[in-house]
């Protein structure tokens, strides 16, 4: 498992790169995700899904999908793309520290 300095702090990943301990993620981790990967800066709209997924994966244990976090967070899908466009599901997950969804590509 490929270790990794981001932001000042060294943090576990995957090899997709997704960040394997959730609990290692901070707000400036997620600032520096989203800049690689083309959302710079990250908005209050960005910030609300980033936090709706965190605190739904601690409840669920698992990252939510585009519909649950459409569904429940109050954000709808056409914003969810424009937010974190091309692969929406994916990007929230990478941005917010988490495992990518399930059934995703």
């Amino acid at each position: 498992m490929p270790i990794a300095t981001i932001a000042g702090r060294e943090v576990s990943l995957n090899d997709e790169g997704f960040m394997t301990d959730p609990a290692q993620w901070t707000e400036e981790i997620a600032t520096f995700l989203a800049g690689q990967i083309g959302i710079d800066p990250l908005t209050d709209e960005h910030w609300k899904v980033i936090r709706f997924l965190r605190s739904d994966y601690t409840e669920q244990g698992e990252t939510a999908t585009l519909r649950r976090v459409s569904t429940l967070a109050g954000v709808d899908t056409k914003a969810l793309y424009t937010l974190f466009p091309g692969k929406p599901a994916r990007k929230m997950a990478y941005v917010a520290g988490l495992p990518k969804p399930k059934g995703c590509v």
